[in-house]
């Protein structure tokens, strides 16, 4: 490799975080960073760590794909990857005790928030993640909302029925490592998976999941995986 080359290949750790600082600017409300006191704090990474992810570099618009162009207004906080990046495999808790991995989730589109009960901002988004699971969800695409708060699921059961997320499934984090695993930097993260288990983009911080510009996200994702990408 000569050495055009290789600077081309090469990211750049400020480059990534000056994309990420940008969405949060144009993103709503408060994140909860890492420094933020909870019971949930330990095995977090620093945003550096997720700049040494392939591809993080690139800004939040550029890049191929069925998703190209579609991170404007209330998704404007939404980083688009280049191309779909692998993830590690995990798994968590399903209501009524059980395990689901990520091999179960392959075949469907999905959303997947990362929240905790302490987490202001994840109260204030969860109505509208359940409008989007109400309207979108199917066979085909879901929204997992997966709890990280320790102490057992009984937390999350509570915290959809007092936000009023009917639509969406009480799922639990009972390792407490997912968080660190899937290297999130603030809370809530919302990864966009597609059917073969990988992420297509995420987004830190709260956002407006109900919103025109998040279900055409969602809907791009969705007709890509049923071969309609034009």
């Amino acid at each position: 490799m000569n050495g055009s080359e290789k600077r081309k290949n090469t990211i750049s750790p400020v480059t990534y975080a000056v994309a990420i600082a940008v969405a949060l600017l144009a993103g709503f409300g408060t994140v909860y960073w890492l420094s933020t006191p909870s019971d949930n704090r330990s095995g977090m990474p620093s945003p550096r760590d997720t700049a040494s992810e392939p591809g993080a570099g690139k800004a939040r618009g550029i890049g191929a794909g069925p998703l190209k162009g579609l991170n404007t207004g209330a998704m404007t906080a939404f980083v688009i990857r280049p191309e779909p990046a692998a993830l590690p495999e995990f798994a968590f808790e399903k209501p009524g005790g059980g395990e689901i991995s990520s091999a179960d989730l392959k075949g469907k589109v999905v959303l997947l928030n990362i929240w905790a009960t302490w987490c202001v901002p994840c109260r204030e988004e969860m109505p509208q993640l359940n409008a989007l699971e109400a309207e979108l969800g199917s066979d085909g695409f879901e929204v997992v909302a997966l709890n990280i708060d320790k102490g057992g699921p009984e937390k999350a059961v509570r915290f959809l029925d007092e936000t009023g997320a009917t639509d969406l499934k009480a799922y639990y984090d009972p390792s407490g490592k997912l968080f660190a695993k899937f290297k999130a930097v603030g809370m809530p993260t919302t990864l966009l998976i597609d059917t073969e288990g990988k992420e297509m983009g995420r987004l830190v911080g709260p956002a407006d999941w109900s919103s025109p510009e998040a279900k055409a996200i969602v809907e791009a994702a969705i007709a890509a995986a049923d071969g309609n990408t034009p």
